[in-house]
């Protein structure tokens, strides 16, 4: 039988190994979120030059998708770090969210649908970090409780190996990080939405109202 795997285990090993290098290291982050984004940026950003990439395609509507990228910025600007993070956006195309999610409209929140989207937003991130020339890529989508952190860490994996760049393990909301997530939250008044961002699990969020 597989052992489950501790991602938080293999990030401490990893983080660890960091202090013994002279050159800090670069890293594209890929964040769906500035909430999400916030006890990522805050453990992370003193082991590495952090680059957040904002590319999210599932987010339905422009205005929704302006909105969250504005209050990244905004996190980026007046959260405190030990290195400064820079940002960059992808292109905002819904269409092929679209794509990938055809036929799977009615699957339950956090099945076959949302893998596909993890897997849209890897492979971007991947090649992205690979043409600029990023040391690794990662995501804050770990850091969520109704995110599948294996199935992340899987596709991460796979996307890093297609693009030659190695993806860094995680499982954020371990060591209390999605509870920091809202404290940070609730310090810096960040926009919490309550949805992930698609149109079907917008629907979902409205139902259980």
């Amino acid at each position: 039988m597989d052992m489950v795997r501790n991602y938080q285990k293999e990030l401490d090993k990893i983080l660890s190994g960091l202090t013994q290098r002279s050159m800090t290291p670069s890293l594209l982050l890929h964040s769906c979120c500035a909430p999400c984004s916030s006890y990522v940026l805050e453990y992370l950003a003193a082991f590495f030059h952090i680059t957040i990439y904002y590319y999210n395609p599932n987010i339905s509507y422009e205005e929704e998708y302006l909105r969250r990228m504005e209050e990244q910025k905004r996190l980026i600007s007046e959260l405190p770090v030990k290195n400064p993070v820079q940002f960059l956006s992808g292109d905002y195309e819904p269409e092929r969210f679209y794509q990938i999610a055809k036929g799977l409209e009615e699957v339950p929140e956090g099945g076959e649908r949302c893998y596909k989207c993890y897997e849209l937003r890897l492979l971007a991130s991947a090649k992205k970090a690979k043409e600029i020339g990023f040391d690794c890529f990662t995501t804050t989508l770990s850091i969520s409780p109704h995110k599948n952190a294996a199935k992340l860490n899987e596709i991460g994996e796979k996307a890093g190996k297609l693009y030659d760049i190695p993806y860094l393990y995680s499982d954020f909301k371990k060591k209390n990080g999605y509870k920091r997530s809202i404290e940070l939250s609730k310090e810096y008044g960040l926009y919490r939405q309550d949805y992930c961002g698609c149109i079907y699990s917008k629907i979902n969020s409205a139902a259980r109202e």
